[in-house]
């Protein structure tokens, strides 16, 4: 009987902050055909523009300049529309979690396959040539990842949703174009709220939702990564092969 009352709480206090989810990730469902309407023409840096993401090398490489930034940005919301995919479509998702821990991730789901729809769209509309420039759809290995345990999907969603917030707040200062940057802070307000509650979901009724792990105490402000850091560590999941020498 305590651990049903214990529930109750928890899913209580997370009913409020999955609702606040919910509608966060509205404001994006069309978000795609506002950013395919953008356009980075106006780069007059030659350098950048002979850099656009493409085969290099025999390899598929990010590329540079404001598309540089948005195919990497593509790239890992593919990794995490692809993990929260086969959360969702595990065997075991209904006995692993309960109900509010299902209807959370469920909305991270539709968000991140929203996320990755919307840079596809946008760099389809905005590349010279999508059918040479636009990033292939990659292939992940989660390795021993058992995605029947709550544990295991848990940890792995709080290392991704953190990696991606560091990933957008590092990459935001590579961004020119005010269009891509106004969309790319929305985003990344989005997966600021996911990891917030991830982290309530493993730890409720704490302070770990902006725990000082992530939040720098001094400047009160979110880590932020450059995208080699980053691509380090998604890197491991990722076995599509590509490069991004053209990034810090």
């Amino acid at each position: 009987m305590k651990n049903e009352v214990k529930v109750q709480e928890v899913d209580a206090s997370l009913n409020n902050r999955r609702n606040f989810l919910k509608l966060s990730g509205l404001t994006l469902v069309g978000a795609g055909l506002i950013m395919a309407g953008c356009s980075d023409n106006d780069n007059d840096d030659p350098v950048v523009d002979n850099m656009l993401p493409g085969i290099k090398n025999g390899k598929f490489d990010l590329g540079a300049g404001d598309f540089g930034v948005l195919t990497y940005a593509y790239a890992l919301e593919q990794l995490e529309a692809d993990f929260y995919t086969k959360v969702v479509n595990a065997s075991g998702f209904n006995a692993t979690f309960n109900e509010i821990e299902k209807q959370v991730l469920t909305d991270l789901y539709h968000h991140e396959v929203v996320h990755r729809d919307f840079f596809k769209a946008a760099l389809s509309g905005g590349l010279p040539d999508p059918g040479s420039q636009l990033l292939p759809t990659l292939a992940f290995n989660y390795g021993s990842l058992n995605f029947n345990s709550r544990a295991d999907v848990l940890a792995t969603a709080k290392a991704l949703e953190d990696t991606g917030v560091a990933a957008y707040n590092g990459a935001g200062k590579l961004i020119k174009n005010a269009d891509y940057l106004l969309l790319a802070g929305k985003i990344v307000s989005v997966e600021a709220r996911h990891a917030s509650a991830i982290r309530s979901l493993i730890n409720p009724n704490s302070k770990d939702f902006a725990g000082d792990d992530i939040v720098n105490m001094s400047t009160g402000l979110d880590d932020a990564k450059d995208p080699s850091k980053i691509l380090a560590i998604a890197g491991g999941f990722i076995t599509t092969e590509f490069t991004a020498k053209y990034l810090p």
